[in-house]
């Protein structure tokens, strides 16, 4: 019989003991030193594992076991927004948020540098300012001679 056919059958050979091996796994063992010495390494790892025993769970193990469940519970039912109190997505849509005030920052610097280029003379003041408003003004004045609102008189006048 060959080595390879006998260690396929250790585990039955450890758990119930080699006597109650068939008689060619018997010979074998007594034959091949290899093969004995394994098994007999398979019987002192299972006689360790024989006297171990579980250590003792903490006293308050129960206790904090159900808090965590009942926290985990909390969670499911909280609603749509829960995924808000997870850390990584609250961070995650903090840069989203921070990528669109940017966005629109640039759109903004854009647009204030493209009225600048339509007049070379135009400085650009800061946007809201009475100097920004006068220059939009300014610029835009052709369109707003159109307006009878911005004249004061009506149109039924």
């Amino acid at each position: 019989m060959k080595c390879a056919n006998i260690r396929e059958q250790f585990m039955e050979v450890v758990l119930s003991g080699p006597e109650t091996a068939s008689r060619e796994v018997q010979e074998h063992l007594r034959t091949c030193a290899a093969c004995a010495q394994e098994l007999a390494s398979f019987q002192q790892t299972m006689a360790l594992l024989d006297e171990w025993r579980a250590p003792e769970p903490s006293p308050y193990f129960g206790s904090r076991l159900r808090a965590r469940v009942r926290e985990e519970v909390s969670w499911q039912r909280a609603g749509w927004l829960a995924w808000l109190r997870r850390p990584l997505v609250a961070a995650a849509a903090m840069v989203l948020v921070g990528v669109g005030v940017s966005l629109l920052e640039v759109g903004s610097f854009r647009d204030r540098s493209t009225m600048a280029s339509n007049d070379p003379g135009m400085r650009i003041s800061a946007p809201g300012t009475a100097v920004s408003d006068l220059q939009y003004l300014d610029k835009n004045a052709d369109l707003f001679s159109e307006f009878d609102a911005l004249d004061g008189q009506s149109s039924t006048e």
